[in-house]
């Protein structure tokens, strides 16, 4: 893995907030990892859905993004199957079609049991920018050093 894109994964300070884990990176593929916190739960004591789908979003992001060129998502539709009874939920994102500008990715999420929790099909875009020649922005303005 490259240093921007070791950069971009360190520099995701919501990722790091909630948890989350990098187990593997390689393009079109990313394995993460999610230890279940009470801070995860929702009001009825179950994994909040955000918490889900944020370990997707972050496992499509590595993925996608791991081959050097800077790719963002439009569109996700997530299928949640079921609550988990484990400690530990498992994204694994995989690129299932490419072209030019659009990809699309699985990302798989089970638990420590290998039960299924939740599906989510990522659309993403292929911005002209890699890594290296991305600006760091912050809410769209370049960002002060």
């Amino acid at each position: 893995m490259n240093h921007q894109i070791k950069q971009l994964l360190a520099n995701d300070r919501f990722a790091t907030y909630v948890g989350l884990e990098l187990v593997k990176i390689q393009p079109g593929y990313a394995l993460v990892k999610l230890e279940i916190a009470d801070k995860h739960l929702n009001g009825v004591n179950m994994i909040q859905g955000g918490a889900i789908f944020t370990l997707a979003d972050f496992a499509f992001a590595a993925a996608a993004n791991a081959g050097g060129q800077v790719t963002v998502g439009i569109n996700a539709n997530v299928a949640y199957y079921k609550g988990s009874k484990g400690n530990t939920l498992i994204a694994e994102a995989q690129e299932m079609s490419v072209s030019k500008t659009i990809v699309h990715y699985k990302v798989n999420i089970v638990n420590e049991h290998q039960e299924d929790i939740a599906q989510v099909n990522f659309v993403g875009f292929k911005k002209q920018d890699r890594m290296d020649e991305e600006k760091k922005t912050l809410g769209g303005f370049d960002k002060q050093s």
